[in-house]
């Protein structure tokens, strides 16, 4: 099932983001955690991509097994990377042999060790132009990343978006954010792409905060901000992980609710290949 084909149909989206894992403890927490998930019926879940050829290797390897092991739709993501457009190529000519019918087409950071981004010899600098290549010889729907508080290399809102818009000018069907913890980020970001005439679904990302140092890591290396009162409230327990893992939960659900009300299309988890607390909060808000 393509995901566009999955919007208007009366009820939300509501998806989970893994990652492939590099041991076999790994995998097998990755795949008790897709068991639990799998009970509440998410439309589709995503898969990272990383630089190197073995983690790209375990990218289409995991996004195959879930789409026919574990029978749900699965999205796998596909960077520029470190590699040249004919590397991409064989990568899609594998998902696409696997039945995979979804691909999140990104960026991506810097491969491990360097600080900044570059092209790679043969291969691509901007999204845009992944989306392009990937629309001129595949049927993939194809989804972007957005960003509600802007790029973290590009803190330009206005600019940020126009950058935005030339990835959906170039295909891509739907986009999912950054995760961030103000909606009012996320709804002053949707006016404003609507003003400029990004009219695809914009999926709201939505990671429930389990542990404060890192999800203080996260926000400093994406750009993503947390409410005052809310840090206040996790670091006042924060040797306590039980403590914060109800905060996180309890604020996540909140975010959710209001984000649905609000109209957002519907919700992806990023779960870091853990079901507890996204278990937790998805079964709040289909109680």
């Amino acid at each position: 099932m393509r995901i566009k084909e999955l919007f208007g149909r009366g009820r939300p989206l509501f998806s989970f983001e893994f990652f492939p894992p590099k041991t076999d403890k790994g995998m097998e927490a990755l795949r008790h955690a897709l068991g639990e998930l799998r009970g509440l019926d998410p439309s589709f879940v995503s898969v990272t991509y990383g630089a190197g050829g073995s983690a790209r290797e375990r990218t289409v390897e995991l996004v195959a097994s879930i789409k026919s092991e574990f029978r749900v739709e699965a999205m796998a993501h596909v960077t520029c990377a470190a590699a040249s457009a004919r590397e991409i190529g064989l990568v899609l000519d594998r998902l696409a042999a696997a039945g995979v019918q979804n691909v999140l087409a990104l960026r991506g950071d810097p491969p491990e060790g360097e600080t900044g981004f570059r092209r790679p010899e043969g291969g691509f600098s901007h999204a845009n132009e992944l989306v392009a290549f990937i629309k001129s010889k595949w049927g993939f729907c194809l989804g972007g990343a957005c960003y509600p508080e802007g790029h973290i290399e590009c803190r330009d809102l206005a600019e940020d978006l126009r950058h935005l818009k030339l990835k959906v000018d170039a295909g891509a069907d739907f986009l999912i954010t950054q995760l961030f913890f103000e909606n009012a980020a996320y709804f002053a970001f949707t006016a404003r792409a609507r003003a400029l005439g990004i009219g695809v679904p914009l999926i709201p990302g939505i990671m429930p905060i389990s542990n404060v140092g890192q999800v203080k890591r996260f926000t400093s290396l994406c750009g993503a901000s947390i409410p005052a009162p809310l840090l206040a409230r996790l670091e006042a327990v924060a040797e306590d992980g039980a403590a914060v893992e109800r905060i996180g939960i309890e604020h996540a659900t909140a975010q959710c609710r209001a984000l649905l009300a609000g109209g957002a299309p519907g919700i992806h988890f990023y779960t870091l290949n853990k079901s507890p607390a996204t278990r937790r909060v998805l079964a709040n808000l289909l109680d």
